[in-house]
Order: C-alpha cells, then structure tokens, then sequence
C-alpha cells in the first residue's frame, strides 16, 4: 500500500513541459479546473525513480498498475481507484487525494503524508509527479500515460528529467506490463456480466 501510495502521489507532482524538461520547473505549477478534467479518466503507471529506499524496495515489488482518477471540482479532491499488480497478485485500493491548486500538489494521508508536485504533458498524453524534489535522501518521480506502451520521445523526456533531479537512469524502475494480472481479471469479470445480462 505504500508504494501504490507514493506512485500515486507521484503521478500528481508539477506539470513538466515537454520542450525542455531539464530546465523546467516541476514546483509551483497551479492546478486549474481544466487540468483536473484532462486527468479524469484511466492511467497507467510507467516507471519510478526515488532516492528514499524504502519507496524503491516497494517500487521493485510492482509490476503494473493502472488506476482512474475521478476529480471533484467542488471540493478539490480526486477519488482513485487502483488496480496494481503486486508479487503476481492484483491489488485493488480506493481512496482520495486532496488537490493544492495554488502549489500544483496533490497529496494523500495516510499514517504520514505524501505530498506530490504535478507535472502534465499533454502532448505525450501523460504526466509525472514529482516529490520532495530538494530533498537529496527522499527525491523521486514518476510517470503516468494515457497507456502501457510509451513513445521513445516521452520516455527520453522522463529519463531526462530523472536526470535534472539529481538522480541516474540506471535507477528507474518500469512496470512490466507482460506480469499484469488485473487486466485480465477484470476482462473475466466483464465478459461474466455481459453474458448475465445476455441471458436476463
């Protein structure tokens, strides 16, 4: 739970834009009613980079996840409902991030919590979220797209800004889409209801 904790509150850091994005700014990018709507809808996490060890221990334990972000206008909160694939198993969770416009964060409680600065890059369908980016010990980032399969051009702009973070290549983690067994679960679980409404 702590890692589909910290993917998700890293899938909210600052919106990166794509042109430059070893000089771009991932803190401090306010959140406005239109970002909220263009991240509604389902997402797919792609790969994660931390300093803080205990996050990468979790993140090594994830082979894919996807999840659906429901964004309330009113009250800035986005309910999430993830489906991640942990040690050969799915895992389902639900629960609700709180949304700091002003800042660009998106934040999760738990026993402690998670703070995460969005990035959108609308033109690769994706964004990352970044987290305590000036924190040498507990930096990370990590990415989210529209689907499994990403462009060589948006995973060149993640790994670089792994890189302006501070942090090495080498130390991404991707999910493996191959070990995904909650796709295919809800499959079986959406052809069952088809053929019990086909037979009513």
């Amino acid at each position: 739970m702590a890692l589909s904790m910290v993917l998700v509150i890293l899938s909210l850091l600052p919106l990166l834009e794509a042109q430059n994005p070893e000089h771009a700014n991932i803190t401090g990018i306010p959140i406005t009613n239109v970002t909220l709507t263009w991240l509604s809808g389902k997402w797919f996490y792609v790969g994660f980079a931390s300093h803080n060890l205990e996050f990468k221990k979790e993140a090594q334990k994830v082979q894919s996840e996807y999840f659906y972000f429901t964004p309330n206008l009113t009250d800035d909160t986005i309910l999430l409902q993830e489906h991640q694939t942990t040690e050969g198993r799915c895992v389902y969770n639900s629960s609700q991030l709180g949304v700091q416009r002003e800042n660009g964060t998106l934040s999760r409680k738990g026993a402690v919590e998670i703070i995460a600065h969005l990035t959108v890059l609308k033109k690769h369908g994706a964004f990352m979220l970044a987290f305590s980016p000036e924190d040498e010990k507990n930096k990370g980032l990590s990415l989210y797209a529209d689907k499994p399969a990403i462009a060589p051009e948006l995973k060149e702009v993640f790994q670089k800004t792994v890189k302006s973070l501070g942090m090495d290549e080498s130390e991404i983690i991707y999910a493996d889409w191959e070990k995904d067994v909650c796709s295919q679960e809800q499959e079986h679980l959406d052809m069952k209801k088809k053929k019990k409404e086909k037979d009513l």
